[in-house]
């Protein structure tokens, strides 16, 4: 009864700390140090497992696999067992590889599955509801990663998910805003009676529980890959699949299986960038990105100037249109790596930017999108002390992914059916258009943006980056590597930063509010680019190895609830 009453304790203590981030001042000259380790996630709760676990003799994989699983719990809305993502590594001998257990098409799914007899796009089939789900792949990749590099047992790097899932934390304000803003979807999916429904609306510093999910952790904490893939859990979603009119059956789950992938390699500056390889687009559009910006003196024109700002925007309209282009499943269409990331095609590529004048996406390549939205996906980043590094960005897509939420099994469902091409040349949720490369297969991995990245400097490393954001996780990632070595920020000033974003289509730049002057916003507008506004992009999750051998944490706080640590 003592244990109880102090991890109690410890987990209210824990908790009101996720409301102290506005005691952090706004622009400070550097994040959290650590001398060993460090961790950076989108949650304090989920950060200090990581930490203890570090702190308990873990290595930074057992880390990242209890970070994961906390996640699932204390930052529902996108930390995820019902999902999927793409883990980066680099070990400290130099040694470095990338886990891609991104969802996969259920084996009954088809082309056509989302368009009506005329073949126009149902609304809202494939983001919201049972047959938005795809085959989930987190938890094999953690058992994956585990089984290759976990040092701690896994039954160790998932209990502390299942202590905050049993005795239950504490909301923060962000936490508390998001369920009282998706309640109408929440209830439109799973009922009045919905538990996550409080009619009175969530506040901050209310505690919540997630019993249910204590369970199926328990499940796959004494079962292993069983205890999601196989039994009870298992038979819980398929008779989710059942009752909704899903597609996900009970051999989509046995059958599913994470795939280890060589990453992304490239060059920017004297530094050495590796990334995720398709079917993420991140690694190649970065590395695609930094080419291009290699060409001008970014440091000499400034940060978030007019001539910066114009330059970053043409070069990203053209990766994003080699992207709709180009890239999809490797396993399923021949990707052009060669070709994208050869430096002779893409100074062709970019060999048409004016310096003083936009040039329309139409020019670019012909195509059509209306929208670009908000998504909810999370990274986490850890260095430990022997200086190995994970970077894992995971994600149910959609807030709450597709918002059902698995009777019994007490966990979200993601919608990256979505993130296919459900008509090719027709936007996604996200603005983002596709082509055949990226057309509905039954097995196939969906296209992603996901960029967990890792830069070297002298055969050591030097940033571990990722974030959240959809279409805009590209650009924040291309963004803050420039910030570090173009700018020369410190980690956190290189996250504070504000952010920019063009994706070809919609045929606009996107800034965050009061992140450019007045009077730069009217030159950009005098060479006829179209400024929209946004209050946020992303949500960083980063660490850099300063030269004094420290690490720096630089966590997205001023965004989100992100929280970095180390010791």
């Amino acid at each position: 009864m003592k244990k109880i009453t102090i991890l109690l304790l410890t987990i209210f203590i824990l908790g009101c700390q996720t409301n102290q981030k506005t005691i952090q001042p706004k622009t400070p000259e550097t994040g959290p140090l650590g001398e060993s380790a460090m961790v950076s996630s989108a949650h304090p709760l989920a950060t200090k497992v990581g930490v203890e676990i570090l702190k308990n003799g873990g290595n930074a994989v057992d880390a990242a696999i209890a970070v994961q699983f906390a996640l699932a719990v204390v930052f529902p809305r996108a930390g995820n067992i019902g999902g999927g993502g793409f883990a980066l590594y680099r070990m400290n001998d130099g040694e470095f590889g990338s886990l891609d257990f991104r969802e996969k098409a259920p084996a009954g799914s088809g082309r056509d599955m989302y368009l009506d007899e005329n073949g126009d796009i149902i609304p809202n089939l494939s983001t919201r509801g049972h047959l938005a789900a795809g085959v989930p792949g987190s938890v094999d990749g953690m058992f994956q990663l585990h089984e290759r590099f976990g040092s701690k047992p896994m039954a160790d790097l998932i209990q502390p998910a299942i202590n905050l899932a049993y005795f239950g934390y504490v909301l923060t304000e962000d936490a508390a805003y998001q369920l009282n803003q998706k309640s109408e979807d929440l209830i439109a999916v799973n009922g009045e009676d919905f538990f996550l429904i409080n009619e009175g609306g969530w506040q901050a510093g209310d505690s919540i529980r997630y019993t249910e999910l204590a369970s199926t952790l328990t499940q796959i904490r004494d079962r292993g890959r069983d205890g999601f893939y196989d039994g009870i859990v298992a038979d819980q979603i398929a008779k989710e699949m059942q009752r909704g009119g899903g597609l996900i059956s009970k051999e989509d789950l046995l059958n599913y299986k994470a795939k280890w992938r060589d990453p992304i390699q490239g060059t920017y500056r004297n530094h050495k960038i590796i990334s995720m390889p398709p079917p993420s687009s991140g690694g190649v559009a970065v590395i695609q990105l930094l080419q291009g910006a290699e060409a001008y003196n970014i440091g000499s024109m400034g940060h978030n100037t007019k001539e910066t700002l114009h330059i970053k925007t043409e070069l990203e309209r053209r990766v994003y249109a080699d992207r709709a282009t180009h890239l999809g499943d490797p396993d399923f269409y021949d990707v052009p790596l060669q070709m994208l990331l050869d430096e002779k095609y893409n100074k062709d590529r970019f060999s048409t930017i004016k310096k003083n004048e936009k040039t329309d996406s139409q020019e670019i390549k012909e195509g059509a999108v209306d929208v670009i939205e908000s998504v909810e996906t999370t990274h986490f980043s850890v260095v430990d002390s022997e200086g190995n590094a994970v970077a894992i960005t995971t994600t149910l897509n959609s807030f709450f992914g597709c918002k059902v939420y698995v009777r019994g099994a007490g966990f979200f469902l993601n919608n990256e059916m979505d993130d296919f091409s459900s008509k090719p040349g027709v936007p996604n949720q996200f603005g983002l258009v596709g082509g055949e490369a990226n057309a509905i297969v039954p097995e196939k991995r969906m296209l992603s943006s996901m960029t967990p990245t890792m830069v070297e400097k002298d055969g050591k490393l030097k940033m571990v980056v990722g974030t959240p954001g959809g279409s805009t996780i590209i650009t924040s990632v291309f963004q803050v590597i420039m910030n570090v070595i173009d700018h020369g920020m410190s980690m956190q000033d290189a996250v504070n930063a504000k952010r920019i974003h063009s994706q070809w289509l919609p045929d606009r730049i996107l800034i965050e509010k009061d992140g450019v002057d007045q009077s730069i916003i009217e030159e950009l507008e005098g060479m006829r680019h179209v400024i929209e506004f946004r209050n946020s992009m992303g949500r960083m999750d980063c660490i850099l190895v300063r030269e004094d051998g420290k690490l720096e944490g630089g966590a997205d706080y001023t965004r989100g609830d992100n929280y970095a640590e180390g010791f």
